[in-house]
């Protein structure tokens, strides 16, 4: 455009493209150092006359750099250089337009890549502190668990050693597989549940026949996934609260379901409406489930209790995806 504007003039095609070269070359040059200066620094809000005056600088220096070139090769075009030098306002305020044009847009371009990063940077540290909380969240439930084995076991070592050393192989392997889980964000449901019985297997050494579990599978439900190690402290509650005040037996149920794109996994346990309140939850494994899971998905209601007919039922749904993962 700038060269067919000097050549409708009436100058020839080589003054026209000569002018065109040089001028839009250095009022790149000016473009590129005011976009790299705002790269680097970022004007506030009463700094903004900084940038003008910036821009003005730049201009004036490209209209006097390429005056001074322009004059220089084309000095034999006496036409041309009376319709230079009479342009030079023209000139100089185009120049400064374009200049501070290139300055708004880096100014906007480095701000918002800076709001990203500075996003990307809040959003790592969310990550971190929600991953730091989950990982306490979860350490915080294998002493309560691990205390009450090993009193057991001391309990056994007397009176039934070879009960004992059967417990502390099973602790063993419970405590091998919880370490291997520690890695892992979630797992299948079928992983979850060979973990569970090892905790089960342990608990019925503790408890003998006192303890009866009942486990239901829905078909199809296996390779549904959960977070990890998320069944064993709610396990762990029902057990307390159901065999803890009673001397006969009991049994705890525990049933996973698939229900509209959900993993439903419903745990019940006898209770005694006398010495606990269920209806409001009990015992830190629970509290700890809850933040847990709002911690991963966002939401509150991911896991229900409920007492009713001396039966404590703790109600866990799992949010899945078309491929079988959790949302």
């Amino acid at each position: 455009m700038h060269t067919a504007s000097l050549y409708m003039l009436g100058f020839s095609l080589q003054v026209a493209a000569t002018d065109a070269l040089i001028s839009n070359v250095l009022l790149l040059l000016a473009s590129l150092v005011v976009s790299n200066t705002l790269r680097f620094y970022q004007p506030g809000k009463a700094q903004y006359l900084n940038v003008v005056a910036w821009c003005v600088l730049l201009a004036g220096m490209w209209l006097f750099l390429s005056r001074w070139i322009l004059l220089y090769i084309l000095h034999s075009e006496a036409v041309y250089a009376r319709v230079l030098n009479n342009s030079l306002l023209v000139r100089g305020s185009i120049g400064f337009l374009l200049i501070c044009g290139t300055a708004l847009i880096s100014m906007l371009w480095y701000t918002q890549q800076e709001q990203k990063a500075n996003e990307a940077r809040k959003q790592d540290a969310e990550k971190l502190a929600r991953e730091a909380e989950l990982f306490n969240l979860r350490q915080q439930l294998q002493p309560h668990f691990l205390f009450n084995s090993l009193n057991s076991i001391s309990a056994l070592i007397g009176r039934r050693p070879e009960e004992a050393r059967t417990m502390i192989y099973q602790l063993s392997d419970f405590l091998r597989g919880t370490l291997r889980k520690v890695e892992n964000e979630v797992v299948s449901l079928e992983e979850e549940f060979q973990h569970l019985q090892l905790y089960l297997d342990i608990e019925k050494v503790r408890f003998g026949h006192r303890l009866i579990t009942k486990i239901v599978l829905e078909e199809n439900c296996g390779k549904l996934v959960l977070p990890a190690m998320l069944l064993q402290p709610l396990v762990e509650n029902a057990i307390k609260f159901g065999l803890y005040d009673t001397t006969g037996q009991v049994t705890i149920s525990i049933e996973a379901r698939c229900v509209d794109r959900y993993l439903v996994i419903v745990i019940r346990n006898p209770y005694d409406v006398h010495t606990v309140r269920p209806k409001s939850g009990t015992g830190f494994g629970i509290t700890g489930i809850k933040r847990r899971l709002y911690l991963l998905f966002a939401r509150t209601d991911l896991l229900e209790t409920q007492g009713e007919n001396d039966i404590f039922t703790t109600t866990v749904k799992i949010p899945q995806n078309d491929k079988g993962n959790i949302n």
